[in-house]
């Protein structure tokens, strides 16, 4: 429902940009004044616009769909920079000229220079975060644990989350995570959600990419739980679409994570080696539309015998006081993706305890990646796609 009343809005923006741009490169030439350029030009940015619409009502030909559904999550990120930049020129262009009474400020040479900077600054940004997404960041962590293990003075845990496989990302991507898992010598992999991006079918060559997570070397193995997104459900620009409870649920998606070598953790606990135990979250938003609840921390470590280390996987950081009352030792998340782009990674922080990072509750240690993978818009700007080592010391 608020996708179709925000519709208008996107439309009379859009309009906005549109004519600033014809505007801008008029002033810069005079075969950018001509009726055939304009109209060409109108025509493909409305191609580029509603690309996001296209891509999810056109679901064949298969190949078109797919191309119009990465054209729009191209255009999704630069779209908003093409927002923000025009929005801030323009609030200055009507501050120097009706507060400060600038002269310059009418001059066509003055116009022509400030669209170059930012047209400049727009496709910076842009080509910046697209090929970004690739540069798989390793960010290391060391936390001590104060409880003793036999035979272990430390456990090497690499933490992933956040892939989001479908339509922008892919074997390539995978590629290079698998890489810099295996370049750690992990004793075991966590991941912590959202696997997918909504569509199973979005995974171009699924074969292959469950071949290429087959690779993933650890002395223990890997270990996951579902994410907000490990489901099936259509979304436009952010917006979902909500279908009947069963259809929610996409049985190929357990079916790859089991063929992956991936062992799944809905709400249980397994005890590795009778060393220390990994409890895996059902997802709180995900269980508001398939499972319909979750465990508390408490629950799920009534069993357990706390004198052994329990690492929680949890895809969203939350409910931290309780998870550090139930004696968890080590919370592994994700779902905040740190932002993402500029300027989200700014304002992140104000939603969560933990937005990305590290932090202690009492004997809790929380750790928040920003992910491997991207949502939406396909590039990072400001944030990094990243794996996570973490060494655990114990001792008393």
């Amino acid at each position: 429902m608020a996708a179709l009343f925000l519709a208008p809005l996107y439309i009379l923006i859009n309009v906005y940009v549109v004519n600033w741009m014809i505007r801008w490169m008029g002033a810069c030439h005079r075969l950018f004044q001509t009726m055939t350029f304009r109209i060409t030009f109108v025509g493909v940015y409305i191609i580029l616009a509603t690309a996001l619409i296209t891509g999810f009502l056109i679901k064949k030909p298969a190949a078109l769909h797919r191309i119009l559904k990465h054209i729009g999550n191209y255009f999704l990120g630069t779209f908003l920079y093409i927002l923000m930049v025009i929005a801030v020129v323009d609030l200055g262009r009507l501050i120097l000229k009706y507060v400060f009474h600038t002269p310059f400020i009418g001059q066509r040479s003055t116009f022509v220079i400030t669209g170059l900077i930012c047209t400049i600054l727009i496709i910076s940004l842009s080509v910046y975060g697209i090929l970004h997404v690739s540069h798989v960041k390793t960010t290391p962590y060391e936390v001590t644990v104060a409880k003793t293990v036999d035979g272990m003075d430390s456990l090497k845990v690499v933490l992933l989350a956040d892939t989001h496989f479908g339509y922008s990302m892919g074997t390539a991507q995978a590629r290079r995570i698998v890489k810099k898992i295996n370049a750690e010598n992990a004793d075991v992999v966590c991941i912590a959600g959202d696997i997918f991006d909504n569509e199973y079918d979005a995974i171009s060559r699924p074969d292959e990419l469950k071949k290429l997570l087959k690779g993933i070397k650890s002395k223990y193995g890997v270990y996951a739980c579902w994410g907000n997104h490990d489901l099936n459900e259509p979304i436009l620009a952010g917006f979902t679409f909500n279908g009947k409870k069963e259809d929610y649920n996409d049985p190929r998606m357990e079916e790859f994570l089991t063929d992956a070598g991936i062992h799944l953790l809905d709400d249980k606990s397994v005890l590795i080696d009778n060393k220390f135990y990994i409890v895996g979250r059902r997802d709180a938003s995900r269980c508001e539309k398939v499972e319909g609840s979750r465990q508390t921390p408490a629950q799920l470590t009534s069993s357990l015998d706390q004198s052994k280390p329990i690492i929680f996987i949890d895809h969203q950081p939350k409910e931290l006081e309780e998870t550090a009352a139930a004696g968890v030792d080590l919370d592994l998340c994700g779902h905040t993706h740190d932002g993402q782009i500029f300027p989200g990674n700014l304002i992140i922080h104000l939603f969560w305890e933990n937005s990305c990072g590290y932090l202690q509750k009492g004997n809790l240690h929380n750790i928040v990646t920003s992910g491997a993978g991207i949502w939406g818009p396909s590039m990072r700007v400001g944030t990094d796609s990243e794996i996570c080592p973490i060494t655990i010391n114990f001792g008393k």
